[in-house]
């Protein structure tokens, strides 16, 4: 739609204003060329603005390079038709979007607010900048600054101006501020509250004017025209822009708000009153592209009181303006009869206008129901306004120019150095609209998604939007209490659907509360038809749990002292996914700041659950027993039983924390990046998870804890029995427990034991792992220095010894193979091995070895340990070690100083799986007992809904009527 010169980075109401077909010039490269009374040519800017004119502050140097409007290299290669694209200078004094009136606009000259519209739609800076780039800092710095008078208009005595220094980039907020330090009227030079309060009830106005008449002789200032200027204009760049006629004088003034608003109304009332002969500063939108072109000020005719005779001013004005005619200005004459002929056109489109008799009128009558056609995108998304805020400010379409649209109501920054406003693409002017708003993204693929801005009031087919959804064709979206869209796409051909989603006969998205189906009262369901959908809901295998954020605490409550409990037959990970449902459902449905706050009060109620089992359990089973009474040693099934709990908990919470994990990457995909509180939440997410860390580690310590205990009293037999007793027979690999010798089954129990309570809670596989890794490396450290202990004091290290260590050994391997844990059993067991495969060498075969060869051969062991075990050996009466066993000088300090116990803290770390949650949320729940326990905390969520309904408007939960 847009000229090969106009890019990405152009004004905004390129994807909002859309001609219509009867206004359109046959030219592909001027399609926009009836928008000449909305954007002025580069010729007519440049002339208009390098006349020398008389002005109240000192005279300037030429603008820098970087202030242009429009590129050189562009005008040139456009041959002078770039001006059929460029902005009217009047654009440029509309004011900012603080309420000044009186400027004219989309609602007619005069009309209050007009003078908003330019500004709320883009800001002077950019349109000074035009196409081109903004220049860097280097080059700003270069710019000459410049002297401005600002007259105070009776603000000080003694004082009838006063001298700012500015630059092209100062603003009219920052020059007032400087005006009123230099008047002494601002608060203290810190920038106190005091100091915007005061900035903020003046405004600097530009006024035309011109002394008494000769003859008068009083010589005084007298302001005719006033027009305030908005806070983000730069007054350096209106002066350059044009210069008042002979006669005239222009100057800026500062004065009240208030009073300059109430002269601007008047002026412009009075300008009505006189007609078209009296100077007026408001763009007429029936004026032509040459009158666009023109002097901004019309010429004083003797209406105005000016001593200029009548015909001199128009004479010079048609002068004028032959001379600031750009090329695409003069090749539109020889094409004006064809315009005229399609306005005539137009009008016998419009409704009734078969019979009306269609004679010479005003052009503007012609432009006024021409706009009333406007032709959509065929190419582009856009939003066609349903319901506006002020109908004389909004526009009927709005293009998407990006794959990126950002809606909002945009902003200054605040004060000097403050944060830039945020990026905005269409600027809506209600109060209710934040400066970000909300963001839609249309690219290529189908669909578009929106997602709202934290805190942003906007609805979607009618329901309120929390987080980032779907947006197709056809859809309503509301911003705000005032501003309704609907989305149209061209490029999909008419592939949405056939009937709109928010028509009744399709019920919009559901309200959080489980009463949403009988609450409805826009789905177009009667009530029986209602209450069968809610109790559809209810007794549903759906895997879904909805509940309002007031209920959140007495939900999770409720699923977590049941899972503590033990209440009902829950299956093991029936806890993890009841809450996973509450963390998904806030995570779909409820704001984007909800989820964090259930997650820190989900991971509090559970770190306090488990906090409570251990205590019940260090109660019952003491480290210190009290002296007298023996201390009675853990069996596999006692310890089975009070390690189930905790137990449970590990493998519920450990698949909880993987799937918050997920909704956690979610929610900062989905997040606006720039909003200012997703540190904040994600901070607040990152203390939720590393609670359900500690809750994990302090499980899994306690239930290594309580299963080595209980190994500890069932180790030593391993080195003490004979596996080798009359009349057994040793088992064979995968053997029963009951078949392995009666030394080693109080042993294997323990590991039998600690498996069948994994499978049972379901513990995930890695943690199963690490968990008789652990108990793997207690075992052989504690045998391994039971071993080394025992060798001191009498005679231990004897070959007939080691074989039935190595049997019993051998056996609990094999058993331990049988049951799916080989691999980690010998690599844990793999020191306890090597020594005692050297004990186990014969005798004969030991004494030939050197001290090189037994540590080639045993590499596991320390120099302390393999010494240790080659001194103590018994090679029987009166023969001790032979030399070559002595360590060579190099090792013996490490002999000496050596320890040959291991120690129990180098145990591997904890570490926590990584991956995607087992927890399967999707399809109809399957377990019996878990659509139990569903189906009761959806009655407990209706139940808390209907107590807070007066008597007579509560309803028992409903029943399906079998069909």
């Amino acid at each position: 739609m847009l000229s090969g010169e106009r890019k990405e980075g152009g004004s905004p109401r390129f994807g909002k204003l859309h001609l219509p077909v009867g206004l359109w010039i046959n030219s592909p490269r001027k399609q926009l060329a009836k928008l000449g009374r909305r954007w002025p040519s580069a010729a007519s800017v440049k002339s208009s603005s390098s006349d020398t004119g008389s002005r109240s502050s000192e005279p300037l140097p030429p603008p820098p390079p970087h202030v242009e409007l429009r590129r050189v290299g562009a005008v040139k290669a456009a041959g002078g038709a770039s001006g059929s694209r460029a902005k009217r200078i009047s654009q440029l004094f509309r004011g900012s979007g603080t309420g000044t009136t009186g400027s004219g606009g989309a609602g007619g000259p005069g009309t209050p607010g007009g003078a908003q519209r330019w500004a709320s739609e883009k800001k002077l800076p950019e349109l000074a900048a035009g196409v081109a780039p903004e220049p860097p800092l280097a080059t700003r710095a270069t710019a000459p600054p410049g002297v401005l008078k600002i007259f105070g208009a009776g603000l000080a005595s003694g004082a009838n101006y006063k001298s700012v220094l500015a630059t092209a980039r100062s603003t009219a907020r920052e020059l007032v501020a400087e005006a009123l330090e230099r008047y002494g009227l601002a608060g203290s030079p810190g920038g106190g509250p005091g100091e915007s309060s005061c900035v903020d009830a003046f405004a600097l106005c530009d006024a035309l004017g011109r002394p008494a008449a000769a003859g008068v002789g009083s010589g005084e200032w007298r302001a005719e025209h006033l027009r305030v200027l908005g806070d983000s204009e730069r007054p350096l760049l209106v002066q350059e822009l044009w210069r008042a006629r002979p006669g005239w004088a222009r100057r800026f003034e500062l004065r009240g708000r208030e009073e300059a608003r109430r002269l601007e109304q008047e002026a412009f009332g009075a300008a009505d009153s006189e007609g078209t002969g009296a100077p007026s500063w408001r763009p007429q939108k029936n004026r032509s592209r040459a009158a666009s072109g023109g002097a901004a000020l019309a010429s004083p005719g003797p209406a105005t009181g000016s001593g200029a005779p009548a015909g001199s001013g128009g004479k010079e004005r048609s002068e004028n303006l032959s001379l600031r005619r750009s090329v695409s200005e003069l090749s539109l004459q020889g094409r004006r009869r064809r315009q005229q002929e399609r306005r005539q056109q137009a009008l016998s489109m419009a409704p009734g206008a078969a019979d009306a008799q269609i004679g010479p009128a005003d052009p503007g009558d012609f432009d006024q129901l021409t706009q009333c056609l406007i032709q959509a995108p065929s190419n582009r998304p856009y939003f066609l306004l349903l319901q506006g805020y002020q109908d004389a400010q909004d526009f009927v379409v709005y293009v998407m120019t990006r794959e990126q649209h950002v809606f909002g109501r945009g902003g200054n920054s605040s004060g000097r150095g403050g944060s830039p406003a945020p990026y905005v693409d269409t600027f809506l002017n209600a109060p209710d609209i934040l400066p970000r708003h909300c963001t839609v993204r249309a690219g290529p693929e189908h669909p578009a998604m929106v997602r709202p801005s934290r805190g942003a009031p906007v609805t979607h087919n009618g329901c309120l939007l929390l987080r980032e959804a779907e947006l197709h064709p056809g859809d309503l979206l509301g911003l705000g209490e005032h501003f309704l869209f609907m989305y149209k796409d061209p490029r999909t051909g008419g592939s949405g659907p056939a009937r709109p989603p928010w028509l009744p006969a399709r019920p919009g998205a559901t309200p959080p509360g489980p009463g949403w189906a009988f609450s409805c009262r826009l789905c177009g369901r009667g009530l029986q038809e209602r209450g069968e959908a809610l109790a559809a809901y209810l007794d549903g295998r759906e895997p879904v749990l909805r509940f309002r954020p007031r209920e959140e605490e007495a939900l999770l409550g409720e699923i977590v002292r049941t899972a503590a409990a033990g209440a009902g037959d829950l299956p093991p990970l029936g806890p993890a996914t009841l809450l996973a449902l509450c963390v998904q459902h806030s995570a779909r449905e409820l704001e984007l700041g909800h989820l964090p706050r259930l997650l820190g009060r989900l991971a509090r109620l559970i770190k306090e659950a488990v906090w409570e089992k251990i205590k019940e359990i260090g109660d019952r089973q003491p480290e210190n027993h009290p002296e007298g009474v023996p201390e009675v040693p853990l069996t596999p099934e006692a310890v089975s039983v009070e390690l189930r709990p905790l137990m449970l908990w590990m493998a519920n919470t450990t698949e909880l924390l993987s799937f918050v994990q997920e909704k956690v990457l979610e929610m900062e995909k989905e997040a606006d990046q720039e909003d200012p509180q997703l540190c904040n939440d994600l901070e607040l997410c990152d203390e939720a998870m590393a609670l359900l860390d500690e809750v994990i580690m302090c499980t899994f310590q306690q239930s290594v804890y309580y299963l080595t205990k209980t190994l500890y009293s069932t180790l030593p037999a391993l080195l003490d029995s004979n596996p080798f007793t009359a009349g057994a027979e040793l088992p064979g690999p995968g053997a029963e427990l009951g078949a392995m010798p009666p030394g080693l089954r109080p042993t294997l129990g323990v590991f039998q034991a600690a498996l069948e309570l994994t499978s049972q809670c379901e513990l995930h596989p890695d943690l199963v792992s690490q968990t008789f890794g652990y108990l793997f490396f207690f075992s052989n450290a504690s045998l391994l220095n039971s071993l080394m202990e025992r060798g001191q004091g009498r005679p231990f290290y004897q070959w007939s010894r080691a074989v039935q260590i190595r049997t019993n050994l051998d056996l609990v391997l094999d058993w331990l193979q049988g049951a799916g844990l080989g691999d980690i059993a010998t690599e844990f067991f793999r020191k306890l091995s090597m020594a005692v495969n050297l004990l186990c060498v014969p005798r004969t075969s030991l004494l030939k070895a050197s001290w090189s060869s037994l540590r080639t051969d045993h590499p596991t062991l320390t120099p302390a340990q393999l010494h240790h075990l080659l001194s103590h050996y018994q090679l029987g009466p009166g023969r001790g070690p032979p030399a070559a066993w002595d360590p060579p000088p190099a090792e013996r300090e490490a002999v000496d100083t050596g320890d040959i116990f291991e120690s129990f803290s180098s145990h591997p770390p904890l570490i926590l799986p990584l991956g995607s949650s087992r927890l399967r949320l999707t399809g109809p729940v399957a377990d019996d007992a878990l659509h139990r326990e569903l189906r009761r905390l959806r009655r407990l969520l209706w139940d808390l809904e209907q107590q807070e309904l007066p008597a007579n408007y509560r309803h028992g939960p409903p029943v399906a009527t079998s069909p």
